[in-house]
């Protein structure tokens, strides 16, 4: 776990969670599957004004309703009582009421004339004989408002079918304007600046757009009764305004290591002008040399403090800038500069940012093997040992810190790449075998699937040895949830060799054009020519399973 000391910005306590229920009423229509949304009041204390689904706070009373409502077999009490929710919020706020009469017939408009919106719900249903339809109501997503609002709920989005032959009519009181809209048009009309929606709305409208009918969208939701994902977002700055982003999305592992707490600070454009402050002892710099390969450019890092010295990990291309900026950025003051492969991207500004060094830092790494290709060719000052400690050490201000990174020997990507975990704040760079937004490239003869597939096995362990949180790659923003985005990788990998494993059967005379054509269909054509090359150590690695070839 990262060192509070460590941390940029003074973190501050949450606001507590209030428990709600909000439900997405659909229909089917000849224009496909739609979902009935109102406008919050223009003087509503969250998201005013913007187009929601209806829903609330849970009140106590939902939970004692559970002897009015019809339940699945599967369904919790937590899941009944915020069914029970969504129905009640329904009704009061549209007029929309999900019950059945004592008969088994839907409730209808003399039963929804009866009740009174601002009265006690559960009992008005109790007493004209109603039952609550809560088993057709299903959750789709699980919201956590984000960290850094004033006001914060814990919220299911559920689902349900909307009663035939009933009209919704808005309350004029916190609901307006109810209307029908299939996903794709709400969020065209949000893009087009006529439909605000706040940011879970959106994401929820894009997940619900996957699903042509009412039924496909329940039969989705019916599978095991948990939600189809659930999300805290994160907010950072991207152009100077607020972006919010959900885990799964490449900014925010970073925005959690750098604002724990969730306050929108750290800025996400890509630059490669200044340093960027990740904790106090750790910079980025990225290199200026975007690509396909490289994404926004090779990521340096700077490792340390002005009480302890700095190291430089993967100093990038010979950039005579970036190597300034890198210099400059250690205030000269670096003690050691790493390496972690031989790519070009990577180690050919080692030896300018030595020169720029009035005390000479000695530049580390692994030797490049003959298997590596010309322009790869590197030679460290000193070559690293598996499991090796460099350690930093100093007086400051808060007396003595240290800041140790063991090295891990990790081939496959490069048979001299090698990681580096920072141990007393559970990071893992991870040079380019765990990247961000994308999948490494790995480019036989140097480059070696068994290898590579042993080396995440490798970080996985470490990652439980030394509590890794955080991935900070030489490409893209760092990573979050450190272990689980290796277990994904390997999945990845897996799942990718067993296609062409398929191709190889399928096509016994294939060639490597034919087999990515056939394996990679998921990817644009005009990456498989970079496929191709881990295609090939695919094939390898499968050869190396048939017998004979021990």
């Amino acid at each position: 776990m990262t060192r509070i000391s460590q941390l940029l910005h003074p973190q501050r306590e949450s606001v507590a969670l209030r428990p709600a229920a909000t439900v997405l009423l659909l229909r089917d229509s000849p224009d496909g599957l739609q979902v009935l949304m109102t406008r919050r009041s223009m003087t509503a204390s969250f998201a005013p004004g913007a187009y929601v689904f209806p829903g609330g706070v849970i009140d106590p009373a939902d939970a004692q309703a559970h002897s009015h409502a019809h339940r699945r077999p599967t369904q919790s009490d937590l899941r009944l009582t915020q069914a029970i929710a969504a129905i009640r919020e329904s009704f009061e706020e549209l007029g929309v009421l999900l019950a059945q009469r004592a008969d088994g017939t839907p409730a209808n408009a003399e039963d929804i004339a009866a009740l009174d919106r601002s009265a006690p719900f559960s009992a008005q249903c109790a007493e004209r004989g109603l039952t609550l339809t809560a088993d057709g109501v299903y959750v789709f997503a699980h919201w956590i408002t984000d960290r850094d609002l004033p006001r914060r709920f814990d919220v299911p989005f559920l689902v349900a079918r909307m009663p035939e032959g009933q009209t919704p009519v808005a309350d004029e009181a916190e609901q307006f304007e109810p209307v029908w809209i299939s996903p794709a048009q709400a969020l065209a009309q949000h893009a087009a600046g006529t439909f605000f929606i706040i940011f879970p709305t959106i994401r929820t409208l894009e997940r619900l757009q996957a699903f042509a009918t009412v039924e496909a969208a329940l039969n989705a939701c019916a599978l095991d009764d948990e939600p189809l994902w659930t999300s805290c977002p994160r907010g950072g700055l991207l152009a100077g305004k607020d972006q919010r982003y959900m885990e799964h999305e490449a900014p925010f592992g970073e925005l959690a290591l750098v604002s724990p707490d969730g306050e929108i600070v750290h800025a996400l454009d890509w630059q490669s002008e200044r340093p960027v402050p990740l904790l106090k002892n750790l910079m980025r710099l990225t290199a200026p040399n975007p690509g396909m390969m490289t994404g926004p450019g090779t990521n340096s890092y700077v490792v340390g403090d002005p009480a302890t010295g700095y190291i430089v990990i993967d100093p990038g291309p010979a950039d005579e800038a970036h190597v300034h900026n890198l210099w400059r950025a250690a205030g000269g003051n670096i003690r050691m500069i790493v390496c972690t492969h031989s790519h070009a991207d990577h180690s050919p500004g080692a030896k300018p940012l030595q020169d720029l060094c009035a005390h000479t830092p000695p530049v580390l790494g692994l030797h490049s093997l003959p298997t590596a290709r010309a322009n790869s060719f590197f030679v460290p000052d000193r070559a690293l040992a598996h499991n090796e400690q460099l350690v930093l050490q100093g007086h400051g201000p808060e007396g003595e810190v240290t800041h140790t990174l063991r090295v891990l020997h990790t081939p496959g990507h490069a048979a001299n790449h090698l990681c580096l975990v920072l141990e007393e704040d559970g990071l893992l760079f991870s040079g380019d075998h765990v990247l961000n937004g994308s999948t490494t490239v790995v480019d036989p003869p140097d480059g070696n699937m068994n290898d590579y597939l042993a080396s995440l096995d490798l970080l996985a362990k470490a990652c439980d040895q030394f509590h890794i949180d955080y991935i900070l790659p030489a490409h893209g923003y760092v990573l979050g949830s450190a272990r689980n985005a290796i277990t994904q990788l390997k999945a990845h990998r897996l799942k990718r060799e067993a296609k062409i494993m398929a191709a190889m059967q399928a096509l016994p005379q294939g060639t490597l054009k034919a087999w990515v054509e056939h394996a990679y269909a998921d990817v644009p054509p005009r990456l498989w020519p970079v496929a191709a090359r881990s295609l090939q150590a695919h094939v390898d690695r499968i050869r190396s399973f048939e017998p004979g070839n021990d």
